[in-house]
This record gives C-alpha cells, structure tokens and sequence, in this order.
C-alpha cells in the first residue's frame, strides 16, 4: 500500500517513484558533499546544502524539482531536528532567558514587519494587502538553519543561543499568527481579532498541555521497556510521539516545528514538573532515544536544507532593473536591521547581542512560504515575489557567514 501511495503521490507531483529514488539519491549525495566541502573551507555546512540545492534547483542546472515527496521529507527532516533540539536543551536556560527571548522575538517580528511594509507601501506604491503580505515575508526566521548553524559552530549551548532558540520558536509562532491574520484579511479585507485571539490561546493551551502529554507517554515507553526488555522498540515509538505531537501541534493552529520541539524537551534529561516526580525517566531510556534518533537526523536533516536551495527561483529576478534593485536592498536593509537591533534588547556583551541578531536573520522557508501565499492569493505580483525570494535568499546565505565572523576566536 505504502509504495502504491508513494507511487501516486510522486506521479501527481509530475515525477514517477523511480525518478523521486534517483533524485533523493543526488539530494542526500550532494548536500554531504557540499556540505563538508564549506566545512573544510571554513564557511558552516548547512549554506553548502543549501548552495547543492540551488545547483540542482530550478536557479541553475534544474534537474530536480521541489516535489510535494521531497517537501514531505524535508518537512520530516527539520522535525527531526527540532526534536533533536529539544532533547538536548537546557530547560533550566530557556526559563531563565524567557524574557529576553520573548523580546527579542517579538521586536525581530514587529521592526521588520513595519519596515517591509511602510517600504512597500508609502515609498514603493504597494498595494495594502500585497505590502503586508511583504511585511509578513521578513518577520520570521528560519529555525531549522539558524540552529543547524550553530551547531555546526558548536555553539548551540551557550546563553546567547538558547536566547535565539527560544526566541525563533516564538518568531515561528508570531509568523503563523501573522500568516492566519493575512490570509482572513485577503480574503474578506477585514481583520478579524476573534479568531486571531483564538488561535493565539489554541497555541498557548498547546505549549502547555502538549509537554506534559508527551512525558506522560515517554514514562509509559520506558515501563514497557523495562518489562519486555525490548529497547529494539523505542526509535518507532518516539518518532510516532513526534509526529503525533506535531499533528497535535498543527490542529492547535501552531507550527508542527512546535510539536517536535515540546516532544524533545518533555524527554530530556533536564525537564522536570515539580508536582509529578513520578514522571521521571530512566536514563538509560534517554540515551536509547538520543541513539535512535540521531542517525535519523544526520540522514533526514539536510534533505530540508537543500530543499531551500531547491525552492529558490533566482532565474526569474531581473537583475538589469533598477527598480527591483532599489526595492530588495531596501528591504534587505531592513531585514537586517530589524533583527540586529532585536539582539540589542538583550543585556550582554557586544558580541552576545550581535550573535543573536544574527542568528535570528535567516529567513529561508518561512519567507518562501509567505511568498507562495502571497502569491497564490493573487496578492504578490511577480516583481514583488521575485523581490521576496531574493531577500530570502540573501538573508539565508549571508547570515552563517555573519554568524561564524561574529562569533570566531569567541569561547564563550
């Protein structure tokens, strides 16, 4: 049945099972070698998966197309690793550095919102609905590279990245929010704050009942496998928990991303509810889930990292006119700048604040998927999406680059 499904899903995205082989073969081939060759120069392996996917991509020599197959996998993919994330998290660090996060996401959302839109709006003559559209576009970052990049500098532990991640998981959820707001407003042209409300406390309820649901679960698994002394069981157990934690997370309205990430902080070693003790888990358990689902990740991960190459059209930017010139470097200046400044609100030195305004600007496929919506909504006219996808694309592959610069010779 699997393969049948397969089979008609890959023919409905105009590639047949065969080709979809061939083309995750040249995907996961490509972006190792890519990727370690960055790694050797120097620059972080993820802009070399993403740079494979922009080879291979519709950009330059368009052997493989983004099918929904792939997109399937890479979706998989960066659930995996913000599963991975979560497990390996610091709750006791989240906690503490809650309230910079919250206003380092929120600042990073609002100063590139209001800025891409008054751009687009009062200098460029932008229709309102496709300017907020534009807006919404650079508000979000990209978690999956921003993490990957830092782990890939073997960072991911430090204070100033567990202020980023916290702050990218709520900048996805502000995205959401955003993108919900949007597409009611595009289709009525009135903002509708009840159901933005509601969704809003449909993500709240969430992120609060979701992580104790999933510990739940996990101490269940471990009695089980402290009875059948079978732990051959544990990789497919916790890769349903993420998924039915991330469809879980979908049905709240928020980001699967949100699901995976809850699931790895419920199991790892440093969660802990002061009122059920009981839920605490063996540690060999932990360990067996951390050995399960890490090969998965090294395997699945970069399929999501070439994909954004993939999704990325840069033959249909006019490079000779003046115009889209004039409009992405001044959105560009704001994309960075609205998430530069973010990092500021955050008592620290000069190069903890800088190191997380510049982990939080890649954009990627959030941007890409403002885009798309804007688009298909007949909102985003062709220069404007060309427009967007090059701010994606420049925010995207410039930000490791920063990153590594800001933070080299840095051991804090």
């Amino acid at each position: 049945m699997a393969a049948v499904g397969g089979a008609e899903g890959a023919a409905a995205a105009g590639v047949d099972i065969h080709t979809l082989f061939l083309h995750i073969a040249v995907i996961l081939l490509t972006g190792k070698i890519f990727g370690t060759l960055f790694k050797r120069l120097g620059i972080p392996a993820v802009l070399g998966e993403v740079f494979a996917g922009i080879i291979l991509g519709q950009s330059l020599l368009g052997w493989i197309p983004l099918s929904e197959a792939i997109k399937v996998l890479a979706e998989l993919g960066v659930i995996l690793l913000l599963f991975e994330v979560g497990l390996e998290a610091d709750i006791h660090m989240l906690i503490r550095v809650g309230v910079w996060s919250t206003l380092v996401a929120v600042i990073g959302a609002a100063v590139p919102f209001a800025g891409g839109f008054a751009i687009s709006y009062y200098v460029f003559d932008l229709p309102l609905i496709s300017s907020l559209f534009i807006g919404g576009a650079l508000t979000a970052t990209s978690i999956g590279i921003t993490v990957r990049v830092l782990t890939d500098l073997g960072k991911h532990k430090a204070r100033f990245a567990q202020i980023v991640l916290g702050a990218a998981v709520l900048d996805d959820i502000l995205g959401v929010v955003i993108l919900a707001a949007l597409y009611e407003f595009s289709k009525t042209k009135e903002v509708n704050l009840e159901a933005t409300t509601s969704l809003m406390f449909h993500i709240a309820m969430f992120f609060v009942i979701a992580p104790i649901v999933a510990r739940v679960m996990a101490k269940a698994l471990s009695y089980v496998v402290d009875k059948l002394k079978e732990p051959e069981i544990i990789p497919a157990t916790v890769l349903s928990l993420i998924l039915g934690v991330g469809y879980a997370a979908y049905r709240a309205g928020s980001p699967e991303i949100l699901g995976a990430f809850t699931a790895g902080l419920a199991l790892s070693r440093r969660f802990a509810l002061p009122f059920a003790a009981f839920l605490h888990l063996n540690e060999k358990i932990v360990h067996k889930v951390e050995e399960g689902i890490t090969p998965l990740v090294q395997v699945i991960a970069p399929i999501f990292f070439v994909s954004v190459g993939l999704a990325l059209n840069l033959k249909a930017i006019d490079f000779l006119s003046g115009e889209f010139w004039a409009f992405s470097l001044s959105l560009i200046a704001i994309a960075i700048f609205g998430k530069v400044i973010a990092g500021f609100v955050v008592k620290g030195s000069f190069k903890e604040r800088m190191s997380i305004g510049l982990s939080m600007m890649p954009r990627g496929e959030v941007g890409l998927i403002f885009a798309e919506f804007g688009r298909s909504f007949n909102a985003i006219d062709s220069v404007g999406y060309a427009v967007v996808v090059f701010v994606v694309a420049v925010t995207t592959l410039l930000a490791p680059i920063l990153i590594k610069l800001n933070i080299r010779g840095d051991e804090g």
